[in-house]
């Protein structure tokens, strides 16, 4: 008899244990702001979110700089997304919107088009600035 109560009183604290457990979801949707300015730019954030294991979709859009995600919670975190997009030279910005920045030397990796952090390129991409005329 005692075993018989030892084993279900087991089984119920295993069950209650379980059930507060954070539900992981297999298919979460996550949105947050990267740093960006091109076609370029877009092809490289979303390779490196698509590289994480468990995202099964990213889509970054380049006039709102908003990278959507489809993730498994089971198999990855938003922290660990974040970390492949800035190991590949692009800001993001946390839950707090608070900006995290990519490392000297993985920004520099980025092409010179893509340095999203000059105001010169910047401009060049929005077509504010003129083409010089040779004399």
């Amino acid at each position: 008899m005692k075993k018989i109560v030892f084993i279900l009183s087991l089984f119920m604290i295993s069950f209650t244990m379980q059930s507060q457990e954070i539900q992981k979801q297999k298919s979460a949707k996550v949105s947050f702001k990267v740093d960006g300015i091109c076609g370029m730019c877009k092809k490289r954030i979303e390779t490196a979110a698509l590289k994480s294991k468990g995202v099964k979709f990213a889509m970054w859009n380049v006039k709102t700089h908003q990278l959507n995600v489809i993730m498994d919670e089971r198999k990855t975190d938003v922290e660990t997304i974040q970390q492949s997009i800035l190991a590949v030279g692009h800001d993001v910005f946390d839950v707090n919107d608070k900006k995290l920045l990519a490392t000297k030397n993985a920004y520099s990796s980025v092409h010179p088009c893509c340095k999203y952090r000059d105001q010169e390129i910047i401009l060049n991409h929005q077509g504010n600035l003129q083409k010089q005329k040779k004399h």
